[in-house]
């Protein structure tokens, strides 16, 4: 690759290596694959769980120095993160195009969004942290959110570079240290470029570790007592693992997982919008994106007219290695993707569906696809796809479009697209999900924006914007006293030992100095009985 001749992006720097405390090298290691040519773009060290444990005590014990360091430095260190990446620019795009099989178009929005997290991180750093509450009996309180303290961040292959930035970078800005694993079919886009990043802007030893490795290294850290967050962007099923060990060990978790997303096209559409919208939403990056448009509900008084144009773009968009040619559509990760895509597509065609466009593949170039006269029951109707694979519904009602569009276990993103916004809106609203798209389709993504689904596609977190606070910081709740209790200055002084110990003085006050000498015993347990009536009066006191 022409960029490693480029200080910031040399393979040397990490081939065999992990970012564990530094650059440092580790018994297992594997070569990391070009998805378009099969060709070794470099060499990786794999984490075991025992790296994942000291990577962890590491970053709990750099914790404290990293909440408190000035706000200023802490928010000076993500705006040279982001002009890092902005000055990088050329060699990460080839990195991500080689890396993922991206076209250099998604390399770019990737980048460009990387650039926006960072620059919202920074912003965070000096937003209010919380709130003053309302207060009876001569005290201040407050509500502040602090840090969890170690966030452990599992991130997938298809955006990677954006899907671990925005966990790790809000996770540091409010006081977290992060302990990254980025998927090991791109553990470069999805942490190395990261931890070269933080590095050269000056992130504090320790407060970022990135652990490349399997599914062994994703459970030990969900299941380490050092980390109290795990954020978790992948596949349902995976993420179900990760929720049940993460909840066993009482970790926070935010779980942002796939989808099964619906394009509705209603009968007052524009039809070359629409087609527009269904390609787009169903073709980009290769249909490999938790957002990706997998059903498309079309009005069957357009539904030819729609389908016949999605055809047409699908038979010419160009597909091919996005490093070398012009290209609409790249390679898919790997062959067992491939072939899942493929086995989806055939399965499909046997129970019912029409083959209009695509079906067909080279390598790992999976033609676009399109599928009509498809109907629930149809895996490409019920399963994530994850492949260039356009699905055709048709409806004759809006009650059908509802029933059709509900008839799916996920709720990420959805596409409503009418010359009517409210007739859209009003529909919409008869369909949960996380994301909402009027004319539209159902891919899109900021830095500032709450990001998340609900049902199978998440457990209702969010990523990004005022979420950010919310996921990665908890609520402590602050009070303080305007005066000193419990001093000399605050009750009548006590008369001597053995003289004329008022009632109210044991009943209605803590005594306020030490307790009489020994002989008096009454007065003692008299004390025992009150604090021991205060610390059972309490909301939180064991029966």
């Amino acid at each position: 690759m022409g960029s490693n001749d480029i200080a910031f992006l040399n393979t040397g720097t990490w081939n065999g290596k992990l970012f564990l405390s530094g650059w440092n090298a580790t018994g297992a290691s594997r070569e990391i694959l070009e998805p378009a040519t099969g060709s070794v773009l470099t060499r990786v060290g794999m984490a075991s769980p025992a790296d994942v444990a000291e990577a962890a005590k590491r970053a709990r014990a750099a914790q404290g120095a990293w909440a408190a360091l000035p706000y200023e430095q802490r928010a000076t260190i993500f705006r040279k993160a982001a002009a890092i990446i902005e000055r990088e620019t050329e060699g990460m795009t080839q990195w991500i195009v080689r890396e993922t099989g991206a076209i250099p178009p998604k390399a770019g929005v990737e980048l460009h969004m990387a650039v926006g997290i960072l620059n919202e991180a920074a912003a965070m750093v000096t937003q209010p942290s919380g709130l003053v509450l309302p207060s009876d009996g001569g005290r201040i309180s407050l509500a502040r959110r602090v840090p969890h303290g170690v966030v452990g961040v599992i991130s997938p292959f298809n955006f990677p570079l954006i899907l671990s930035i925005r966990a790790v970078a809000p996770a540091l800005a409010v006081g977290n240290t992060v302990v990254l694993k980025p998927d090991p079919h791109t553990p470069i886009t999805g942490g190395y470029l990261i931890a070269r990043v933080f590095e050269e802007a000056g992130l504090p030893k320790d407060c970022l570790q990135v652990l490349p490795g399997d599914a062994d290294v994703g459970q030990a850290l969900c299941a380490d007592p050092n980390v109290a967050m795990i954020s978790f962007t992948g596949s349902t099923v995976a993420g179900r693992s990760v929720g049940e060990t993460a909840g066993r060990h009482l970790k926070k978790v935010t779980l942002e997982l796939g989808g099964k997303n619906r394009l509705i096209i209603l009968d007052d559409a524009d039809v070359e919008l629409a087609a527009s919208c269904a390609a787009w939403g169903a073709y980009l990056h290769q249909g490999q994106i938790c957002m990706t448009t997998g059903i498309i509900l079309v009005h069957e008084k357009i539904a030819t007219k729609v389908t016949d144009l999605l055809v047409g773009k699908a038979t010419h968009l160009p597909v091919g290695d996005p490093a070398t040619q012009q290209v609409a559509l790249g390679p898919l990760i790997n062959e067992r993707q491939r072939d899942r895509v493929h086995g989806i597509v055939q399965d499909s065609i046997k129970q019912g569906a029409k083959l209009a466009a695509g079906g067909t593949y080279e390598g790992n170039f999976y033609k676009p696809t399109v599928l009509t006269g498809v109907q629930p029951g149809m895996r490409c109707f019920e399963e994530e796809v994850f492949g260039p694979v356009a699905s055709v519904v048709t409806f004759s009602s809006e009650d059908e479009a509802v029933e059709l569009a509900n008839r799916t276990e996920y709720g990420l993103s959805l596409g409503v697209i009418s010359n009517s916004t409210s007739r859209a809106l009003t529909l919409a609203g008869r369909v949960p999900t996380g994301l909402l798209h009027i004319n539209d389709q159902t891919v899109a993504d900021e830095p500032h924006i709450p990001f998340g689904g609900r049902g199978n596609s998440g457990n209702g977190g969010r990523h990004g914007g005022p979420a950010n606070w919310e996921e990665f910081a908890q609520w402590q709740w602050v009070t303080i006293g305007t005066r000193h209790r419990g001093t000399h200055s605050d009750y009548p002084p006590l008369p001597p030992a053995g003289e004329g110990w008022g009632e109210g003085q044991t009943a209605d006050h803590p005594l306020p100095g030490p307790l009489p000498p020994a002989g008096e015993g009454e007065i003692r347990n008299h004390y025992k009985e009150e604090r021991s009536c205060k610390r059972n009066s309490r909301s939180d006191a064991p029966p």
